[in-house]
């Protein structure tokens, strides 16, 4: 509230000429109650078109915008533009707004003609740097970073964005006295120390890494990765126990094959090979989809489709090895009836179809395996 009447107060200050056309009280309180849109239709009755004053176009454009009605309001600033195609506010609004808009390409124009301008604009070459991070322009995203950390070398964020490109770009050292001075300045802040922390362990700096990730921890940061690094790292060392003490710490949803992979192995240094097969099998376990059962069974059913009886039982098997699902018993045991008239096997895999409970929706299949059986088993 205070930023907008702020911005007010500056327009109407701006405006002395016009003052006495427009009832500034009124539109004091307009703006203090957020009514932006109605402070907009007054301002057009006071001022009807054609309207080519600049300070006009000003306060109709800031008001349209306030009032959420971004299309008015860059056509007012265009507007302007056309007059003044230099004027930085303008450009910075006209940019400002189709950024918002998702209009990156006319963002990115107005940006560039406010750096013609004014290439120190720090605010400017950060977001231009940031657009160009999104369209994966690693040139032009390292220029503008680059040039905002040369205008504000404290500012966190460009620090580590650029400090991530130059990492991109095996300037490692680099990458860490950007990171470094930027902390000089806020010694604290949580976002520096893990771009630090990452940048130590990318770079197999393990007891730094270790060094941040206890930092971190004591500012109370709780950020998994935190865990995972400082674990990763204590196995680099070949500290296997902390190791497997740090990755103890991770949340079991932050588990991943790697985290068991890296547990199983500290286990087995540690010659505990009980627990490193607990934690190998948790390895494979992580490592197969929980949909490989179907895939198998979808590759079985197509030979099966082809009349390749062979394949399809094989790939019937392999769906059951993953995971033992009634439909895919079904589908084994009417393998081995209907197409290979082996008895035997299909009284077998329809007797395991039932003892895996399936659910009363499927009694149609129950019944007629029920009733197959029998017939099967009096021939």
């Amino acid at each position: 509230m205070k930023f907008t009447v702020f911005c007010f107060a500056l327009m109407m200050a701006a405006c002395t000429a016009l003052a006495q056309k427009a009832n500034d009280a009124l539109l004091l309180d307009m703006y203090q109650n957020q009514r932006y849109m109605e402070a907009a239709n007054y301002l057009k009755s006071v001022y009807p078109e054609p309207v080519s004053d600049m300070k006009v176009l000003s306060r109709l454009a800031y008001t349209y915008q306030m009032a959420g009605k971004l299309p008015d309001a860059i056509g007012y600033y265009q507007r302007m533009y056309l007059q003044d195609s230099t004027n930085v506010p303008v450009l910075f609004n006209l940019a400002s707004l189709n950024a918002t808009r998702d209009n990156n390409a006319q963002a990115l124009f107005y940006y560039q003609k406010i750096i013609a301008v004014d290439s120190l604009n720090f605010s400017v070459n950060k977001r231009l740097g940031n657009m160009y991070s999104l369209k994966l322009d690693t040139v032009n995203a390292l220029k503008y970073l680059t040039r905002a950390n040369k205008i504000d070398a404290d500012e966190p964020e460009v620090a580590v964005q650029l400090s991530a490109f130059l990492l991109l770009g095996n300037k490692n050292k680099e990458a860490d006295a950007v990171l470094r001075k930027s902390l000089a300045a806020d010694t604290t802040n949580i976002i520096l120390i893990r771009a630090l922390m990452k940048l130590s362990y990318a770079t197999k700096k393990y007891p730094q890494t270790i060094k941040y990730a206890n930092t971190l921890l004591a500012l109370g940061d709780d950020n998994a990765d935190i865990y995972n690094k400082m674990a990763s790292a204590y196995y680099e060392l070949k500290n296997y126990a902390c190791c497997i003490e740090w990755f103890m710490e991770l949340p079991s949803i932050y588990q991943t094959e790697r985290t068991f992979y890296l547990t199983a192995e500290s286990y087995k240094k540690l010659k505990d090979y009980n627990k490193a097969l607990e934690y190998f099998n948790q390895v494979l376990l992580q490592s197969i989809s929980d949909n490989t059962y179907a895939y198998y069974s979808e590759i079985a059913d197509t030979y099966q489709t082809m009349h390749k009886l062979k394949p399809a039982t094989v790939n019937y098997q392999k769906s059951l090895f993953f995971k033992e699902k009634p439909m895919v018993f079904y589908s084994l045991a009417n393998l081995y009836d209907t197409d290979l008239h082996n008895k035997r096997d299909a009284i077998k895999y329809y007797k395991k179809y039932l003892e895996t409970n399936p659910p009363a929706k499927d009694k149609d299949y129950i019944t007629y395996v029920q009733s197959r059986i029998k017939i099967l088993q009096a021939k």
